[in-house]
């Protein structure tokens, strides 16, 4: 492949690795237990893809990260910054097909590996890659999606750029009138609590979390506008009907949701 060389390292028992010559990219493939990795500058693990199922989120935060469903189950458009392996992408490009995509990528040898090593179909009139820096993307297209997820990291460490209190302000001006940001954190960062309060600004207080693991991944849905009081009972019979569609955990974001986010009675607060 023009402009990417990979070496072998010496296989280990179903284990391979991959790294590229190009320092600027800072691009390394692993391969263990027949799933196929993603670093980008660390031994950090951005995305993965089972060989078997390429099409499925391998990753437990990818599918919290599906969890923006319970609170707006029919997106038209979902635009994506950082496009990774592509896994979101694919998940969504194959399994909805009434939503179109867009992802924003920064780094061109990231969406040249993706369709080269994981599987990510070309563009086409639902799934568009486009090369260009998020922040500067999410301003100059107000009340364009339904869905903004955003999964932006240099170096195990949330992009600045991504984080900053002007970026979710512009986020939440992106999104259409009933909208959903969805932001990937890492709980142990050290910025973690300033960036929640920044979300938390932006969105008035519209804003639940999932947390996918102890000191792990913790997904946050901020809503444009609050929903008011969402039924458990309501977000249950969601669950159940997006399970069967989608084969993902529902039910358990359910149980996330309520161990994690303040509620009252019956209902979820937003």
């Amino acid at each position: 492949m023009a402009g990417i060389t990979f070496f072998r390292f010496r296989p280990m028992p179903r284990f391979s690795r991959w790294r590229t010559q190009q320092r600027e990219s800072g691009v390394e493939l692993s391969e263990q237990n027949g799933v196929r990795a993603l670093h980008l500058g660390s031994s950090m693990i951005q995305s993965a893809m089972r060989l078997t199922a390429p099409n499925d989120l391998e990753l437990a935060y990818t599918r919290c990260m599906m969890g923006f469903l319970l609170f707006h189950p029919c997106p038209a458009n979902i635009l994506m910054i950082g496009l990774g392996g592509g896994s979101l992408a694919k998940f969504v490009h194959h399994r909805m097909p009434q939503t179109k995509t867009t992802v924003i990528e920064i780094n061109p040898q990231i969406a040249v590996t993706a369709r080269n090593y994981f599987s990510l179909p070309a563009d086409d009139e639902r799934l568009q890659v486009v090369i260009a820096e998020g922040g500067d993307y999410v301003a100059s297209h107000p009340a364009s999606a339904d869905v903004l997820m955003i999964d932006g990291f240099d170096d195990g460490c949330q992009v600045a750029t991504l984080c900053s209190q002007d970026f979710y302000n512009r986020a939440r001006e992106a999104l259409s009138r009933n909208g959903v940001l969805v932001v990937n954190l890492l709980s142990r960062d050290k910025g973690h609590d300033e960036y929640m309060r920044r979300i938390q600004h932006s969105f008035d207080g519209h804003v639940v979390t999932l947390l996918t693991e102890v000191r792990g991944n913790q997904i946050v849905f901020a809503l444009k506008h609050s929903p008011g009081k969402l039924a458990w009972e309501e977000l249950r019979q969601r669950a159940e009907k997006l399970e069967s569609e989608l084969a993902l955990p529902f039910s358990k974001f359910i149980m996330g949701l309520r161990k994690h986010n303040p509620h009252g009675g019956g209902y979820l607060e937003i």
